[in-house]
């Protein structure tokens, strides 16, 4: 696992990136009460597709707004499928804190751009069988 921070207006924004085979899974976490509020998924040739999960009082999660960001950084460059969890929660969060957390997104899609540029995603190749074979 990698992990990638990014720091503003008194709080943490965390991104642990895992790579399965050629895929990515990225956890984009922070606040006082981390959680997983949405779920974005897309490869470098799909549309973004996102699951918002209902928060304690029904209203559903705006999370989607992180993982979208650092989505459309690293889009171009995914190698294979990407799926990105992200729930950040601050208490009491301010107006400030609240107009940073963009920057904080494209911070770490950034960050994670410059780590795909240079990470080795070698895996075999998936093997499939032909449309005359059948397993045995």
């Amino acid at each position: 696992m990698t992990q990638f921070k990014t720091t503003e207006e008194n709080y943490t924004m965390i991104a642990d990136l895992s790579v399965i085979g050629k895929d990515i899974m990225i956890e984009i976490t922070g606040g006082d009460t981390p959680h997983i509020g949405t779920v974005t998924t897309l490869t470098a040739n799909t549309d973004m597709q996102t699951i918002r999960y209902p928060s304690h009082d029904g209203r559903l999660h705006k999370d989607d707004v992180l993982a979208q960001r650092v989505g459309e950084i690293i889009q171009s460059k995914l190698p294979g499928s990407c799926t990105i969890t992200a729930g950040v929660h601050v208490n009491h969060i301010s107006k400030k804190q609240i107009m940073v957390s963009g920057s904080m997104a494209n911070d770490l899609g950034i960050q994670i751009l410059s780590w795909i540029d240079v990470h080795d995603f070698k895996s075999p190749e998936p093997v499939y069988y032909s449309d005359s074979e059948n397993p045995k």
